[in-house]
Formats: C-alpha cells, sequence, structure tokens
C-alpha cells in the first residue's frame, strides 16, 4: 500500500534512510565522515521537519504495517531549467525488498500527484540505481556535487518527462 506519510512514520523513516544509505555509500567501510553525516542527517527530527515543510511530501510504501520503501520530492527545487520540474530528494526501498516493483510503483505515485517532470540527482557510483533510472526512462541532464564535510562527490543528475 502506497500512502502519503504521517508523523507516526519519521522513526521507520529514518532507520530505513539510515540502512539504505550506508549500504549504499559505505561501501569501504565507516568513517567519522560518513558516521557524522548519517547519524546526524537521518533522524526523526529531519523527518518531522520534511513533513511540516509544505513544499515537501514523503510517500510511503507498506507491506502489512512494515516500511519497506519511499520517496520524497521537494516541489519548490527545480534544476537549471523549469522543465525538469520538481526534485524527487529521496527514493529509498530496503535492499530486502529490491527488484519487486516497491520503486517504479512510488516513482509512479509521485507522477500521478505532482505530474510527470522531474529529476533528482544519483552517486556516479552507484549503477543499480542508475540502470534502473535509465530502465524507467530518465535522461541524464547534468551533475551536482555532493559535499561530504568538505569531500566533493560527484553525482548525474538524471531527469524524467514524459512527452504527449
Amino acid at each position: 500500500m502506497i500512502r502519503k506519510a504521517k508523523p507516526s512514520d519519521c522513526l521507520d523513516l529514518a532507520a530505513l534512510s539510515l540502512q539504505v544509505w550506508l549500504h549504499t555509500y559505505a561501501t569501504q567501510g565507516l568513517r567519522a565522515k560518513i558516521s557524522h553525516y548519517a547519524l546526524s542527517t537521518f533522524t526523526e527530527h529531519h523527518f518531522q521537519q520534511l513533513l511540516n515543510n509544505p513544499d515537501c511530501q514523503i510517500w510511503v510504501y507498506l507491506r502489512e504495517e512494515h516500511l519497506l520503501g519511499f520517496i520524497a520530492v521537494d516541489l519548490a527545487s527545480h534544476f537549471n531549467l523549469e522543465k525538469h520540474g520538481y526534485e524527487v530528494t529521496t527514493l529509498y526501498v530496503s535492499e530486502h525488498f529490491q527488484r519487486q516493483s516497491i520503486g517504479r510503483k512510488l516513482i509512479d505515485e509521485i507522477k500521478a500527484q505532482h505530474g510527470a517532470s522531474f529529476w533528482l540527482s544519483t552517486w556516479v557510483n552507484n549503477q543499480k540505481a542508475i540502470d534502473f533510472y535509465r530502465k524507467l526512462g530518465f535522461k541524464h541532464v547534468g551533475n551536482l556535487s555532493f559535499d561530504l564535510d568538505g569531500e566533493l562527490h560527484e553525482n548525474h543528475v538524471l531527469a524524467y518527462q514524459e512527452i504527449g
């Protein structure tokens, strides 16, 4: 089931974010910068703030009351051109439930809710995500850098836009 996130989801959103982020980005192990970012960013309070921001929305995918994935959007964020639409800030699916169309269903939900013109950024070394997005029709439109406490990490910017 997909529904809009509620304040009672914030703790689970934080835990799932920690799981997915560390699995994806701590590929060479943990160090202080990685641990500090993850533990200070992915908190219950962080998600409460997002839910209180009228420009942000989070949609959750639940199965038997368990959070399996979520998508977060920032309706006010644009990349270079207005035509790129709003930003998908996060699309996380627990590794235990990947390859079950959960990510695609979450993307379909935001398309239905907010329109089919949006963009996102993903780490250049996250080939699994890049392949997933390309399969769905995303196009590479630029690059951004993610700043991890002074270390810059290159991200691809991918945009989705339905034609016709």
